[in-house]
C-alpha cells in the first residue's frame, strides 16, 4: 500500500525503485537524490506540497501517510551511510522561502505609497511629460516586463524586485483601465464587472491548480504567475471602481476615500473576530487601490479645492523617496520575509469556512453596491430646479436646455481666460487656471457624460489635449494655442 501511494503521486523521473518496508524510499538519478523517510507519528492531515526537478514544479498531493523532505543535493548516495544521509538533512519542510513578503504594517505602508505613485506616476508621464496615454502605457508596460523578469529570476524575495514590480504594475494596472475608458469608451460599469470576473476567474484557476490562495506560500513559478496576474487585476479592479465611485457617480475623490477607508476598517475588525485571513487579504488589497489615489488626489489638488496643492510632481517624488526608505529599512533588516513558507500555508489551511465566507461577504457587497449605485443614479438623473424667469430668459433657458451637454458658459469662460494668459506669455498663470478647467470638467462628469456619452467624450478628449499642452514640463505656445482653440470650438458647437 506505502508503495503504490507513493509511486502514484510522485513524478514520473522520482518513482522509486523500489520501497522497503522500513520505509525509506531511495532514487538515484544522474546524481539527483531525492529522499523520503515515512513519518513514524500518527499520519498528519492530508497536505499539498510541491517538490522541484530541474527547475519545474511538479505537484503531488501526499494523502494519509505524512512524508519528510530529507533533502534535495546533488550528491552521491554510494558514498554516503544511511547515518550520514540522516544527519545531514534539514530540520524542516518550512524553511523554504517564499518569493513575496510577510503581510505586516510595512507591507500596507508601501502598498498604499505605491498605490498613491500609480495614480500621480500615471498623470505626470501622461500630462507633464505629454507621452500621452497610448505612449505611458508602452513605456510603463516595457518596465514592468523587465522588473518582472528580475522577479521571476529571483530565488527568495528580494525587496527590491518585489517593490518595483508592484510600483510599476499599480501604474500599469491603472492604465489598462484608463485606455479602456478614454481610448475605447468602455464604461467604468461594465470595466468594474470585468475585471471582477477576471480576478474571480484568476483565483479559481489558482485554487485549482495549488488548493491553496495563501499569500505565504508563493514559492514555485505558477503560483507566482497566478499571484501577480491576481495583483494585475486588482489594480486594474481598483481604479474601475474607485473612479466610478468617484468620477462616475460624482462622489468626489475625498468621500471615496472616506468610504473605502470604513471598508478597509471594517474588514480588519471582521478579522480580528474571526474572517478568512485569506478573504480579508485580498479584499483589502483590492480596496487600498482607491484609497491610494484619493490619498493622491488630496496631496496634489490646488489649496482652494480642499487639497494640499502639492502638484502631482512633488507628489510622484515624495512617495517614491518614502518608498525606497522604507525598502532600504525592509533590505537591511528583513523584517518581512517569510521563512516558513509551508507552515504559514498550513495555519491558512486550518480556518475552515472560508467559501461559505466568501459568498456572504460577496453577496452582500454586491447588494451594498446595487442599492447605493442605484440611489446615487437617481439623485444625478433628478432635474434642476430652475427660478422663475421672464419670458425672455425662459426661451433661453430652453435653448441651453435643448445643447447636448447643458450649458457649457462656466468651461468657456475658463478655457478663453486659460487662452488670454497664453497669449499674454503668462504660462505659469496659464497652468493654474488651467486646473480650474479640469477640476471643473472632473466634478460635473456624472451630471454631463449621461447627457450625450459621444459629444462627452469628444470634449473630454480635447481637455486632456489641453492639460497636456499646457502643463508640459516645457510648453510649446503654439501647441498650446491650437488646443485651446480647438476646445473653444467643440464648446460653441455644443452650446
Amino acid at each position: 500500500m506505502f508503495s503504490t501511494t507513493l509511486a502514484r503521486h510522485l513524478p514520473p523521473c522520482y518513482t522509486p525503485l523500489a520501497v522497503p518496508n522500513s520505509g525509506v524510499a531511495q532514487r538515484q538519478s544522474s546524481g539527483l537524490l531525492i529522499h523520503l523517510s515515512r513519518v513514524r507519528s500518527p499520519p498528519p492531515e492530508p497536505a499539498t506540497t510541491s517538490a522541484f526537478c530541474w527547475g519545474f514544479c511538479y505537484p503531488f498531493e501526499l494523502s494519509k501517510v505524512g512524508f519528510e523532505l530529507l533533502y534535495f543535493n546533488r550528491i552521491n548516495s554510494n558514498d554516503m551511510t544511511m547515518s550520514q544521509q540522516t544527519a545531514s538533512r534539514p530540520t524542516d519542510i518550512g524553511n523554504i522561502l517564499s518569493k513575496v513578503p510577510e503581510v505586516t504594517i510595512f507591507f500596507w505602508v508601501i502598498k498604499v505609497l505605491c498605490t498613491t505613485v500609480g495614480e500621480t506616476a500615471s498623470d505626470f508621464l501622461n500630462v507633464n511629460l505629454n507621452f500621452g496615454l497610448t505612449g505611458t502605457s508602452i513605456l510603463t508596460g516595457v518596465l514592468l516586463a523587465v522588473a518582472l523578469w528580475f522577479q521571476f529570476r529571483s530565488k527568495k524575495y528580494v525587496p527590491v524586485f518585489y517593490w518595483v514590480s508592484v510600483v510599476l504594475i499599480s501604474v500599469f494596472g491603472t492604465l489598462v483601465t484608463d485606455n479602456l475608458t478614454d481610448a475605447l469608451g468602455v464604461p467604468l460599469e461594465l470595466s468594474t464587472v470585468v475585471f471582477s470576473v477576471l480576478l474571480a476567474g484568476t483565483f479559481a484557476c489558482w485554487y485549482k491548480q495549488e488548493k491553496t490562495l495563501s499569500m505565504h506560500s508563493i514559492f514555485t513559478k505558477r503560483r507566482e504567475i497566478f499571484y501577480w496576474l491576481a495583483i494585475l487585476f486588482t489594480f486594474a479592479l481598483g481604479t474601475a471602481s474607485g473612479d466610478l465611485m468617484a468620477e462616475g457617480l460624482g462622489l468626489g475623490y475625498a468621500v471615496t476615500g472616506l468610504i473605502i477607508a470604513g471598508l478597509i476598517v471594517l474588514f480588519s475588525v471582521a478579522w480580528r473576530l474571526g474572517l478568512n485571513s485569506i478573504l480579508a487579504f485580498w479584499m483589502i488589497y483590492i480596496m487600498t487601490r482607491p484609497l491610494g489615489a484619493s490619498l493622491g488626489d488630496y496631496l496634489s489638488q490646488p489649496q482652494k479645492y480642499g487639497g494640499l496643492g502639492l502638484g502631482a510632481t512633488i507628489t510622484s517624488v515624495i512617495f517614491l523617496l518614502a518608498i525606497l526608505a522604507t525598502v532600504v529599512f525592509l533590505s537591511v533588516t528583513k523584517r518581512d520575509q517569510v521563512t516558513n513558507a509551508l507552515s504559514e500555508e498550513k495555519q491558512d489551511e486550518k480556518q475552515v469556512g472560508g467559501l461559505k465566507q466568501t459568498i456572504i461577504v460577496l453577496a452582500l457587497l454586491f447588494i451594498s453596491a446595487a442599492i447605493g449605485y442605484s440611489w446615487r443614479q437617481s439623485v444625478l438623473s433628478a432635474p434642476i430646479e430652475q427660478p422663475a424667469a421672464t419670458s425672455v430668459n425662459t426661451s433661453s433657458s430652453s435653448t441651453q436646455h435643448q445643447a447636448p451637454l447643458g450649458d457649457l458658459s462656466n468651461f468657456q469662460t475658463i478655457v478663453q481666460d486659460t487662452l488670454d494668459l497664453v497669449n499674454a506669455g503668462k504660462l505659469a498663470d496659464a497652468k493654474i487656471r488651467v486646473g480650474d478647467l479640469e477640476y471643473e470638467w472632473d466634478n460635473a462628469e456624472a451630471k454631463l457624460k449621461p447627457m450625450n456619452r459621444a459629444k462627452w467624450t469628444e470634449m473630454d478628449d480635447a481637455i486632456d489635449s489641453v492639460l497636456r499642452q499646457v502643463r508640459a514640463v516645457n510648453p510649446n505656445v503654439t501647441s498650446c494655442k491650437s488646443s485651446l482653440e480647438t476646445l473653444l470650438a467643440i464648446i460653441e458647437a455644443n452650446r
